[in-house]
């Protein structure tokens, strides 16, 4: 009995947001027109379910290029419709587009000139009359057995209100850089944001041996850096090369075969020839595709002068949160 009331109700709710999808006409372009020419701030604001739902349309706008807000009607009217500039777009939502609290702020909008974009599931009503564009979220039932609880017309309402924030975003153009700049703390904005100088290591923590160096040398410093690699340069300190754990493995398991003195050997005798590197300024979630794609866990970072001037780890990317 449970799943099929789940099942009705998840009919219902997909049903009105399908239907919406035919009210999507010029009455949305010209929503969307008002919110571009906006000088100020897009204030969101409505009761009850309608505002939590405002809420979350709000956020969404905010965070996606759209400066958005929410004002609780009921302390507009009491003193926060202070909060509404000249200049300001306001999105009212009402499904019956008569709450009252709502209808109580119209004539100070009004009164300063604000345009007002109406969600309603009533285009005829005190709300729709008083509003510049109406965007109608109506729905034919709502999902509650009752008819009373707001169900059906608040998933419209969310729907509706995602649909403009994209068609917004596309407008303005808004690309994930800028989407990382407003959530510097999430994984998108650490992908996005950090790059290999932020993360790498210098100076005398940079693993690197001279080319002439004995492989129990080179060793050692691979073991002392903690990075599983070092790199090994030239005369005129040119990276020339870089030896890995997984070199020292592979060069192990031929002096088995072939008898030959591993550690009678030079750097350069066993080094791998043009490694991977990567730019400083580059991205760390490029870092982290080099390093997938190559299969390797260490990248070297060199100047202009194919000097090594850094080395970032995979474990740096992992502890940064890049992955």
């Amino acid at each position: 009995m449970s799943q099929e009331q789940a099942r009705r109700v998840l009919r219902i709710e997909a049903d009105a947001v399908a239907a919406l999808i035919d009210r999507v006409d010029d009455r949305f372009d010209q929503a969307v027109e008002l919110i571009l020419q906006c000088r100020g701030r897009v204030v969101v604001t409505g009761m009850g379910k309608s505002g939590h739902i405002g809420t979350k349309m709000a956020a969404t706008l905010a965070s996606t290029g759209t400066p958005a807000l929410f004002l609780h009607p009921a302390e507009g009217i009491h003193g926060d419709l202070g909060m509404v500039m000249r200049g300001d777009v306001v999105i009212a939502i009402s499904n019956s587009g008569e709450t009252e609290e709502l209808s109580r702020m119209l004539p100070s909008l009004k009164r300063i000139g604000i345009k007002i974009i109406a969600f309603t599931g009533n285009p005829d009503s005190t709300l729709g009359r008083n509003s510049d564009v109406v965007i109608n979220v109506g729905v034919r039932e709502e999902a509650c057995p009752l008819g009373l609880a707001p169900t059906a017309s608040t998933t419209a309402t969310l729907a509706m209100g995602d649909a403009l924030a994209v068609a917004l975003l596309d407008r303005r153009g808004f690309k994930e850089e800028d989407f990382a700049c407003y959530h510097p703390g999430g994984s998108l904005g650490k992908r996005l944001l950090l790059r290999v100088r932020d993360l790498m290591h210098t100076g005398d923590a940079v693993p690197v041996v001279p080319e002439d160096t004995p492989v129990r040398n080179a060793i050692y410093e691979i073991s002392s850096k903690k990075m599983g690699v070092t790199a090994v340069v030239d005369a005129a300190g040119r990276l020339s090369g870089i030896i890995s754990d997984g070199d020292l493995r592979r060069w192990m398991e031929r002096t088995e075969t072939t008898g030959e003195n591993l550690l009678a050997k030079q750097a350069r005798d066993i080094m791998t020839r043009r490694p991977k590197t990567i730019d400083e300024n580059a991205l760390a979630a490029e870092a982290l595709g080099v390093m997938e794609s190559s299969s390797i866990t260490s990248l070297l970072i060199v100047d202009s002068g194919a000097r090594p001037q850094g080395v970032v780890h995979l474990h740096d990317l992992l502890k940064a949160g890049v992955v």
